[in-house]
């Protein structure tokens, strides 16, 4: 019976992720992320088509270069989440390089296989518990921006992705590790079609909010409230929002989260995101503290009776938790350092403070 559902299971979610990847080549393929997430489909459908081929005989090969790409999802798993629902515009080398390590292990594989014949049962172990991290960490992104995620068809995907995409990669993953012990292997390969079904189910059900215009939307900066171009009269909640924010500096107080500013404003939380997202143009709301954070900032840095103020502490008192999230923002949003702007603001009269 497995002998024909199998076939019939693997072509559907190909046909299905073939899909995804048209629909997202179309509308998104100038976004990072949505390139990522070509590339995370690419090697689901290797996956799929690795377990079409038998490990011995003519099929050998085929077998070998699917399995060999479909070890790579969960890395871009975590790559495209990261992209994502961070809203990052490109990934650092910083992240490249743990993916690109990883990807060299099973080329190590496959150079030993082809040398001598031999399979390292070292590289395979190593392979499986970075297939493990790589899953967990995705799942944890989705999972911790949940609360802070302004765009509301993202917001309500990310359980589903986090179950669909990063569940069915922790339980193949699992169940691929036992794949050659003796008995129950009919049961072992019944429930990896199950898990195979589930997670093309889910993601059929999800998959028209990827025809969404600003789900993909590329990480721009921030809307510039002086642009000359005519705007909409802003609504009342959007002028309290923006009060509340630069007036009273709410943005200062630590943890400070969409609940407390929804209960400060007397408001319901999805109406202030709904605000933060539709009228003030923010994908979430640490972008949206940021912005306002980076305007005391930039503020400071260029006041020349504040040139003897450490930038750390500017940017502590301006809200930021720690130094390293505050230079990758100050960066995204100036393309230079921190010092770099203090010096040039100020006509060069700083030298460089190595703290930016």
């Amino acid at each position: 019976m497995l002998e024909i559902i199998d076939p019939m299971i693997r072509g559907g979610s190909i046909s299905l992720f073939l899909l995804w990847i048209a629909l997202l080549a179309r509308d998104h393929r100038g976004v990072a992320a949505a390139r990522v997430a070509i590339a995370m489909n690419v090697t689901i459908i290797a996956y799929l088509l690795s377990g079409l081929f038998r490990p011995h005989g003519t099929a050998l090969l085929p077998y070998i270069l699917f399995d060999m790409m479909s070890v790579m999802v969960p890395a871009l798993f975590w790559l495209f989440a990261r992209l994502w629902f961070d809203d990052r515009a490109e990934i650092g080398w910083r992240s490249w390089c743990p993916v690109l390590a990883f990807a060299a292990l099973p080329l190590a594989q496959f150079a030993m296989i082809a040398a001598t014949g031999d399979f390292s049962r070292a590289i395979w172990a190593v392979v499986r518990i970075g297939m493990f991290g790589f899953a967990i960490a995705g799942m944890w992104i989705a999972w911790r921006g949940r609360t802070t995620d302004l765009v509301e068809a993202r917001r309500g995907f990310r359980l589903a992705l986090i179950g669909a995409i990063g569940g069915f990669i922790l339980l193949v993953t699992f169940i691929e590790m036992f794949h050659n012990r003796e008995g129950g292997h009919e049961g072992w390969r019944a429930v990896t079609l199950a898990a195979i079904l589930a997670a093309t189910f889910i993601v059929s059900v999800g998959l028209y909010r990827f025809r969404s215009a600003e789900l993909f939307a590329a990480p721009g900066p921030r809307p510039d409230p002086d642009a000359a171009a005519p705007r909409a009269e802003p609504s009342p909640l959007a002028q309290r929002l923006g009060a509340t924010m630069a007036e009273e500096r709410a943005y200062r107080a630590e943890g400070f989260s969409i609940a407390m500013l929804a209960a400060r404003l007397g408001e319901p939380e999805y109406r202030v995101r709904r605000a933060i997202n539709g009228e003030m143009g923010f994908r979430n709301f640490t972008a949206f503290l940021n912005g306002f954070r980076l305007d005391e900032v930039r503020a400071a840095l260029a006041d020349p009776e504040q040139r003897e103020v450490p930038i750390l502490t500017i940017a502590l008192d301006a809200g930021f938790g720690s130094l390293g999230p505050f230079n990758r923002a100050f960066r995204e949003a100036e393309g230079m350092t921190p010092s770099e702007y203090r010096a040039r603001r100020l006509d060069g009269r700083l030298a460089d403070s190595g703290i930016g």
